[in-house]
């Protein structure tokens, strides 16, 4: 089967990591009817890691590409368990959580890196309702986690 979102990832110059395990006590997706539920993915790709608070020790920029290697592992995860990118029919809502000091007020500037590259890969399909919140901390001390809802076909 021809998988034509992975070819328009691949156009981009990019690719798709392994699929992550996880690193607690959960898995990394739930379908419900036509559903995919997302846990939340961090910037974690091999040795490429975005460690840290913004914008004191990582810049936004810096951040922005983080949430765009979580959208790599989330379509991984995808793939994975729907077999084709291709059966995706919508990304419904996008949460981000930027780790940031609490004077720090940008947090849509870094959570975009997740939206744009979504609607560079799907279209009108990638477009999505977000929210965009700053924390203390995250886990492992990433500066930005993501999770998704998805919609796929039968």
């Amino acid at each position: 089967m021809t998988d034509n979102t992975l070819a328009k990832i691949e156009s981009l110059g990019l690719k798709l990591p392994s699929v992550p395990a996880p690193i607690a006590a959960y898995v990394n997706c739930v379908r419900t009817g036509n559903l995919l539920f997302l846990s939340g993915g961090l910037p974690i790709d091999g040795d490429r890691k975005v460690i840290g608070q913004v914008p004191g020790q990582v810049s936004i920029e810096e951040a922005y590409e983080g949430a765009r290697i979580i959208i790599l592992n989330r379509l991984a995860i995808i793939r994975d368990e729907i077999g084709s990118l291709d059966k995706v029919k919508r990304v419904v809502t996008l949460n981000g959580f930027v780790s940031s000091a609490p004077d720090f007020y940008d947090h849509p500037k870094v959570v975009n890196g997740a939206s744009e590259l979504l609607v560079e890969i799907f279209g009108e399909r990638g477009k999505h309702t977000r929210t965009a919140l700053g924390v203390s901390a995250l886990p492992l001390n990433v500066a930005v986690e993501i999770n998704l809802i998805v919609e796929v076909e039968d």
